[in-house]
């Protein structure tokens, strides 16, 4: 035996410390894609943002009572200078306050919580009704593809601020009606997205498996296309909840989304539009916490999506072997 395969014998480790290791145990891909995600320092600060933003919506009458303030309530005392100008930041008010001397970070608290119910309830209900016309298009084909197909294009070439703007003429500004007109333009694009996905796994083996079997039309789609659809599903839903806030802030600032008398980041810009130039911590405050969250959902979106493509996998191999050459 030559020193060569000595000392290849000599690394390889002994029967023994192999079995003292234990069975080596398989991982789901879901648990792969969380041991990605755990790897991306920027995802899990931002999961961590979003988590807190949370809590804070949670728990914003406790903010309230904690500063000493109800979101509706114009300080007039410590709220207002002499000329009638919003107070900037201090011990009564830690943000600021408004032209009516409302305190902002209470009202920002409470705004969290139009933005976050606003994002992640039409968020929820678009992806239902994309999932749903999405699949029923691309499973059945034809003359009902054609029909739906066309449907989701003519959702999608809606002027969606006229049409809130409309709506919110004749209705009035209120929360119901700003999660439907959200629901309701973006639905259309999860859709299209749903609809190529199930065009493609519908001629796989287990699709036919089951429809040989005599499995029904709905269970096919239901039971066996619709679950293999849960990872972009998941990625889509997490990139549409921050366009479904900035859409709400932006239907709140042009007076057709939250009722203006509703604390929301849509409503403080509009307010902040008035006092800004002598009062920027009005407009800064909103402004802040909007691109906060947004920039976080958007973070974790990327992040997520990278997870769950097996393909990032091989990609973080082929870093990590180039950094290994770099530094041999």
């Amino acid at each position: 035996m030559s020193l060569t395969d000595l000392e290849a014998d000599a690394s390889l480790p002994a029967a023994g410390e192999v079995a003292a290791a234990g069975p080596i145990q398989g991982r789901s891909p879901w648990q792969l894609a969380w041991a990605r995600l755990r790897r991306d320092k920027a995802a899990m600060i931002s999961l961590v943002v979003i988590v807190l933003l949370i809590v804070m919506a949670l728990i914003a009458p406790l903010i309230s009572k904690w500063i000493g303030y109800a979101p509706a309530f114009g300080d007039r005392k410590l709220g207002i200078t002499e000329d009638g100008l919003p107070v900037g930041l201090n011990g009564h008010h830690p943000l600021g306050t408004d032209r009516l001397g409302r305190d902002l970070l209470v009202r920002a608290v409470y705004g969290a919580r139009i933005s976050l119910i606003v994002g992640l309830v039409s968020t929820a209900l678009a992806t239902i009704l994309g999932v749903v016309v999405g699949a029923m298009a691309g499973y059945f084909g034809g003359v009902v593809d054609t029909v739906l197909a066309r449907f989701m294009d003519v959702t999608l070439s809606f002027p969606y601020l006229l049409f809130a703007i409309a709506l919110a003429a004749a209705f009035g500004a209120s929360t119901p009606l700003t999660i439907f007109v959200i629901t309701f333009f973006s639905w259309a694009s999860i859709g299209r997205i749903v609809r190529g996905q199930v065009i493609s796994i519908k001629q796989r083996e287990f699709v036919e498996a089951a429809r040989s079997l005599g499995a029904s039309n709905m269970r096919i789609i239901f039971i066996d296309v619709i679950p293999n659809l849960l990872a972009p599903l998941i990625v889509l839903a997490t990139m549409t909840i921050p366009v479904a806030i900035v859409f709400e802030a932006t239907l709140s600032f042009l007076g057709a989304g939250i009722d203006p008398r509703t604390p929301s980041w849509g409503n403080m810009l509009s307010d902040a539009t008035e006092t800004y130039q002598v009062a920027w911590w009005t407009l800064f405050v909103p402004a802040a916490f909007l691109l906060i969250t947004t920039l976080a959902f958007n973070i974790l979106g990327d992040a997520v999506r990278d997870a769950l493509d097996p393909r990032s996998e091989r990609l973080f191999a082929a870093q990590k072997a180039g950094r290994k050459k770099k530094k041999k």
